[in-house]
């Protein structure tokens, strides 16, 4: 599913109105017509879908950010797939005020970089990776790893941000990321890892343990590399549920 067969941004459409629209065959913006709604509706459809088509021509995604409901950030994937930054953090603990990010894993155009914490771990390299992304992807990152960074580092994370835990429990996929993983198919390198263990991991390197700090690194790079396979399931399965069906009639 893409931007362009998305009417819930319009005010006054939601849901319901949207899969009418679908049901009716008016599954893209190019094939919607003012007869399909009321004269009020069909002006701000209209009146959207150029705003909408200008800032997607111009590559902009902080527009749907702010146009999409939160929910629907997962239907940008498609349009900014080949630029979306899928990340995950390792901290020494909970809290984003008195614990600090130790590992910041980032996964973009099938290579994955990773930076540390006393090496390279700063505001100006963190910018400088999430400055071609169009779209965030994190699991349970809205709850923690966005608002870790945004305090840690000043970041302001303005992008379409898709939080893969909610899309799964949409789609029956409860559980933390390593128990969904396993329940579809997908695989890492160190499955016996938690998130306990990447805090323990960082202890033992700032003793000297060089061993430790490869491990931690290992284990974050699996998770950010595998929020992308995890999202490509989403995106597909989420399609099918949410578009096909109406889409098809």
């Amino acid at each position: 599913m893409r931007i362009e067969n998305s009417f819930i941004p319009v005010q006054g459409v939601g849901e319901a109105t949207e899969r009418r629209l679908w049901e009716r065959g008016v599954t893209h913006w190019d094939e919607f017509e003012r007869d399909a709604v009321g004269e009020t509706t069909a002006e701000r459809i209209e009146r959207f879908i150029d705003i909408a088509r200008d800032h997607l021509d111009r590559g902009d995604p902080r527009f749907f950010r702010e146009t999409f409901p939160s929910g629907s950030h997962w239907r940008c994937y498609e349009n900014f797939r080949d630029s979306a930054c899928f990340l995950d953090i390792e901290t020494t603990g909970l809290s984003k005020h008195r614990d600090s990010v130790t590992v910041v894993g980032l996964h973009r155009a099938g290579e994955t970089r990773t930076l540390v914490r006393g090496q390279d771990l700063a505001a100006d390299a963190l910018r400088r990776e999430l400055r071609e992304a169009k779209l965030l992807v994190t699991f349970n990152g809205k709850r923690f790893d966005a608002p870790f960074i945004e305090e840690s580092f000043g970041l302001d994370l303005d992008l379409p941000h898709v939080d893969l835990m909610y899309p799964c429990r949409r789609l029956g996929l409860t559980g933390g990321l390593k128990e969904i993983e396993a329940s579809v198919g997908i695989d890492r390198d160190r499955p016996d890892i938690s998130g306990e263990d990447a805090v323990r991991l960082w202890r033992e390197y700032e003793r000297g343990d060089g061993d430790a700090l490869e491990t931690l690194v290992s284990y974050n790079r699996d998770d950010a590399a595998n929020l992308e396979r995890l999202m490509d399931l989403v995106a597909d399965r989420l399609h099918e549920d949410v578009f096909e069906p109406a889409g098809s009639e």
